[in-house]
């Protein structure tokens, strides 16, 4: 017997009302607005108030999603989170979620791989609901990296920015759905991007806090080339996966780390401009976030049409990467 397709049955997404913008920057660190535009596109970003937490942000999120959806939170069996800013160490934003949205039938667990986060999610859900494991499952990609910025340090703080983005997955009742996933990693170039304190290998004490061990990391050069080009590789992975080539692709949702490595990715894949959605103008790199609230927004813009085939494809610290093919 055919196993049963996922698909996406409804998608929201939150940012902070709090809007920084490259002129307020400015006057924080030594940069320019021409600066910031110039090598990543970026005009502003979102930050989040002192007392909102990543599980508040999610749930804002998660709320339009089921709305959009038609789903009750009491409907849910499952909710996963991926975030790398979560509320605390333990337990997991996604239990802090599952309290807030009132759905105490549903498991919880949250997924830790930097901005491929949504997308390692998203393949991990939809076997699972192809497999009869779980039937209406929340995922959310929810970041709160304002608070583990150096706002000293231009070369990071201007990147990044705090949302979050939440799809709800069930069975697919026609054509719709997801067709194709593939998530990697490297965890041999972990320290390209990564934040070196506050596990268990440097623990929080006077001396990580005076380093500035519990800031984000990045080696930006570094980054640029292992994700252009892994993108692109598991992009295409996944559209002869899903028996589809680049041209039918409608729509193409690249992680939105910055403007140059969009326009890079869809230069390799030879998919023209107009066919690719982006806002990190508006919100930065929102690590977790950035999938599902581009696709919100593209879906709200009018970009997303039923029938189309949305290429989404990711690349965050581990090194991971994933991409996934699905027929709206």
């Amino acid at each position: 017997m055919e196993m049963p397709r996922a698909a996406i049955l409804g998608i929201g997404a939150y940012a902070p009302q709090r809007v920084m913008t490259n002129l307020e920057l400015e006057r924080l660190v030594d940069t320019s607005n021409e600066w910031i535009l110039e090598r990543t596109g970026i005009e502003e970003r979102h930050i989040a108030a002192p007392e909102e937490a990543g599980s508040d942000l999610a749930l804002k999120a998660a709320r339009d999603a089921l709305a959009m959806a038609g789903v009750s939170p009491g409907e849910l069996d499952l909710i996963v989170c991926a975030t790398v800013t979560g509320d605390m160490p333990f337990p997991s934003t996604a239990c802090y979620l599952q309290e807030k949205i009132g759905a105490p039938q549903a498991a919880a667990f949250d997924i830790g791989a930097g901005c491929t986060g949504f997308l390692y999610g998203l393949h991990l859900v939809q076997h699972l609901i192809r497999a009869g494991a779980h039937r209406k499952v929340l995922l959310v990609g929810v970041e709160v990296l304002s608070r583990v910025l150096d706002w000293t340090d231009r070369s990071t703080c201007v990147l990044l920015g705090d949302a979050a983005g939440a799809a709800v997955l069930g069975v697919a009742q026609d054509q719709s759905g997801i067709l194709a996933t593939n998530i990697a990693a490297d965890g041999q170039k972990g320290e390209l991007l990564h934040l070196p304190a506050g596990g268990s290998l440097h623990p929080a004490s006077h001396e990580t806090v005076d380093a500035g061990m519990h800031y984000f990391k990045m080696n930006g050069r570094e980054t640029f080339k292992h994700a252009t080009r892994n993108m692109g590789e598991i992009a295409q992975q996944t559209l002869r996966d899903a028996g589809l080539g680049l041209g039918d692709v409608d729509l193409l949702v690249p992680h939105q780390a910055n403007l140059r490595i969009i326009t890079y990715l869809a230069k390799a894949l030879e998919v023209p401009m107009e066919k690719v959605f982006t806002n990190v103008q508006r919100y930065g790199n929102t690590s977790s976030a950035s999938i599902p609230l581009a696709l919100t927004e593209a879906y709200g813009a009018g970009r997303v049409q039923k029938g189309q085939v949305i290429l989404l494809v990711a690349f965050g610290a581990g090194l991971t990467w994933g991409s996934a093919a699905l027929r709206w």
